[in-house]
């Protein structure tokens, strides 16, 4: 079907996150081993102790008294920053991120649980926990809430197919439009959350109304020209029974970047 017959605004002729996966994952990093043989403890501000055995593509993991062994994909992001990536064998219906500075001995937790959508609330819904590392010195910042990514509108190349633009319009809010690929000619407005890393290097989130699916990413806009991203997409099957996920990767460069006048910014407070 092509878009000249294709009504874009019919969101039930969509496709399942399946169909959106072969090829998709075309500029994923290649994995790393740097993590093998190390483990790590990361401590939230709770108190809450996660620990984390690293092998060479596996890791184990010990949490409130619950422990499991499960594939992981790890890929170095920036000098001693890593993104680790698993879904617990136990837990099918999560997927889990694990961020590693070991630069700064801080750590951030993503967990995507997938659900039921309802009125006001995504199929996907995530948790962040940031953390430090008790075998590591703590220097620097922490990970934290960022508005820093809001007025930037941004190209996004998957692969020889996939392409995307993002628009970052406010802390709850961004924009996607599919400039290429199987979901060419498709957009919606979606809710993300953006955390910062380091300067530049933001993780950036995102959950899907019409798709139960959400997604987790780190992305480096440090060089504007030649940005970088790693994640996972994460969501229901197409049978609507189970969940799926995969990988990918991305490269990018700016395309705009809005000001806003002051008494319009985004980020201010919501005036009730």
């Amino acid at each position: 079907m092509t878009t000249d017959t294709l009504n874009l605004s019919d969101t039930r002729t969509w496709l399942p996150l399946d169909g959106l996966a072969p090829g998709f994952d075309a500029a994923k990093a290649d994995l790393s081993a740097d993590l093998a043989g190390r483990t790590f403890t990361t401590v939230d501000e709770a108190g809450s102790q996660t620990v984390y055995r690293f092998e060479a593509d596996a890791v184990s993991w010990e949490r409130d008294g619950e422990t499991g062994r499960d594939d992981v994909e790890v890929i170095a992001v920036d000098e001693e920053l890593y993104y680790a990536q698993f879904t617990p064998a136990a837990h099918p219906d999560e997927a889990v991120t694990l961020i590693l500075d070991l630069r700064s001995g801080h750590a951030l937790t993503v967990r995507s649980l997938l659900g039921t959508a309802a009125p006001g609330r995504t199929a996907v819904q995530m948790s962040f926990t940031p953390a430090h590392i008790a075998e590591l010195e703590v220097r620097g910042d922490a990970p934290a809430p960022t508005d820093e990514l809001i007025g930037r509108r941004v190209l996004w190349v998957y692969s020889g197919v996939h392409a995307y633009e993002h628009v970052y319009l406010s802390p709850h809010w961004y924009s996607w439009h599919c400039l290429a690929g199987p979901e060419q000619g498709l957009a919606d407005t979606d809710e993300n959350t953006v955390w910062r890393v380091r300067p530049g290097i933001y993780v950036f989130t995102w959950r899907e109304k019409v798709i139960p699916c959400g997604s987790v990413t780190i992305a480096d806009h440090r060089d504007q020209k030649a940005l970088r991203a790693h994640g996972v997409l994460f969501g229901t099957d197409e049978s609507g029974s189970g969940a799926t996920h995969f990988t990918f990767g991305a490269h990018g460069r700016l395309l705009s970047n809005t000001l806003h006048p002051a008494e319009y910014d985004p980020a201010r407070p919501l005036e009730r």
